[in-house]
């Protein structure tokens, strides 16, 4: 875990604390703690642990510390104080979907990033204090096991109709003078703002840059008013100690629990309409083709954050929910380790298996919250057999897989990952105060939407689920 300068985390949790027990207040001077050569340190060395690829300019991490962190630094601190600051165009890279799509990157340069992930450290504590308790995405203490134990827990207490909520090209479509205003009402200083405005610019007259450090922070603070209202929906809905809504937002990933009971048939058409209504309001749609009305209770099957969630009967005779990876996101695990060992077929097993474990740890590690033993004895299984595969190969042996030549016993020496146990996750108890935190996440190194491979690409996100898309 990164650890932040006593000073800097100290600053933090006093905004945080001043934002939070006046929520009306406007930020002003903050500028000056942006440009303060403590930040700038602290920033660069998120940037550079976030290990991202380099931007249009093509400076590297290398290229920078060659030259000296601490002179690079200054130019930039002396290019704020100065005003003459400009972002460089961002570097633009499509990364391939599911249907023939593809995901538009803007990657920014080191210099930028490092701008970025400095004005993110000041203004972070302020807006942290206005989210919601439903939205996890790419915030400090927030991982998406919670997301996903918050909704399977929300089913199992009867919220049984989900209403799965996809957005219509969100980062693409977000409007800079919406954002502005959402974020005038917090920060009373030109220069933060002259700064946002460039930042956002950059990117073209609409949209987030996927990409960017400062890019999850601001898709938060777009869709807070959302989740304002679907909290204050399940305020109004309650009796007593029972809630008729729940919800999880893990950044445009969207997801509505309702309960099943047929007394409230009727909230299920009047949330979708709010929802409808907020978003009119944000200039952003729903995507229609892919936004389901589910009933766990009739069998059907929703899909959040790369699990499937669907009904399931236990021996005992009582009714669950089953939360297993999705075939998609299976599929694309096999697919990045099945291009390794292809791309390996010369090489020692040993050199293989050193590259395919922090996959698989991460994947397992991810997953291993849900009902996933069939899904890991499954991958589990065809690793061995491309293993043998590969020792064929490599001994120019044509045919067969070895299974009497290399027992399971003699591959397990080998070192290949192997802890595939399943460990129901425990969320622990969140301290009232402002906790600085910017350790992995649970995934490995990506939690954009879903969260996105999008933030990787920059080193901005510190989830990968670049296999999940």
């Amino acid at each position: 875990m990164t650890k932040i300068p006593i000073k800097l985390q100290d600053l933090r949790r006093k905004i945080y604390t001043k934002a939070k027990t006046e929520p009306e207040w406007r930020f002003w001077g903050i500028y000056v703690h942006v440009c303060k050569i403590e930040t700038l340190e602290e920033a660069y060395k998120l940037t550079k642990k976030s290990n991202g690829a380099p931007g249009i300019d093509e400076v590297t991490f290398e290229s920078i510390e060659a030259m000296g962190v601490r002179k690079y630094l200054q130019r930039i601190r002396h290019e704020l104080i100065t005003k003459t600051y400009n972002p460089n165009r961002n570097r633009r890279k499509e990364i391939p979907k599911s249907g023939g799509k593809f995901r538009k990157l803007n990657i920014p340069c080191i210099r930028d990033r490092i701008v970025q992930s400095a004005l993110k450290l000041i203004i972070e504590p302020i807006f942290e204090s206005d989210f919601q308790d439903g939205s996890y995405g790419y915030r400090p203490k927030r991982k998406a096991h919670e997301a996903v134990n918050r909704v399977a827990k929300a089913a199992i207490k009867g919220k049984t109709k989900c209403i799965d909520v996809d957005l219509k090209s969100y980062f693409d479509n977000v409007r800079h003078h919406i954002l502005m205003e959402k974020i005038a009402r917090r920060i009373n200083d030109k220069e933060i703002m002259h700064l946002i405005k460039l930042i956002l610019k950059v990117g073209g007259k609409r949209g987030i840059a996927q990409g960017s450090p400062i890019s999850p922070l601001l898709s938060n603070i777009y869709l807070n008013e959302v989740d304002k209202m679907l909290e204050k929906a399940k305020e109004v809905t309650r009796e007593g100690k029972y809630q008729r809504v729940e919800y999880a937002r893990w950044a445009d990933d969207i997801v509505i629990l309702i309960s099943g009971h047929q007394k409230w048939e009727w909230l299920e058409k009047l949330v979708y309409k709010r929802l409808q209504e907020e978003l009119v309001k944000l200039e952003v749609s729903v995507n229609e083709e892919k936004t389901k009305a589910i009933n766990l209770k009739k069998g059907e099957t929703f899909n959040f954050l790369g699990f499937d969630f669907r009904e399931r009967i236990t021996k005992q005779g009582k009714w669950s929910v089953q939360r297993t990876p999705t075939m998609k996101a299976r599929t694309n695990l096999l697919q990045r380790l099945k291009e390794i060992f292809r791309g390996h077929k010369s090489q020692p097993i040993g050199k293989v298996i050193k590259i395919i474990n922090p996959i698989l740890r991460g994947w397992t590690n991810y997953f291993r919250i849900g009902n996933s033993s069939r899904s890991f004895n499954y991958v589990k299984r065809w690793v061995e057999k491309k293993t043998r595969r590969n020792l064929m190969r490599s001994r120019k042996m044509r045919k067969g897989f070895g299974w009497k030549r290399w027992s399971k016993e003699w591959i397990s020496k080998l070192g290949l990952y192997s802890d595939y146990r399943i460990r129901y996750y425990e969320p622990k108890a969140q301290p009232v105060q402002y906790v600085i935190n910017f350790g992995k996440n649970l995934l490995g190194k990506r939690s954009a939407g879903k969260p996105h491979a999008a933030f990787d690409e920059a080193g901005a996100g510190n989830v990968n689920m670049g296999i999940l898309d």
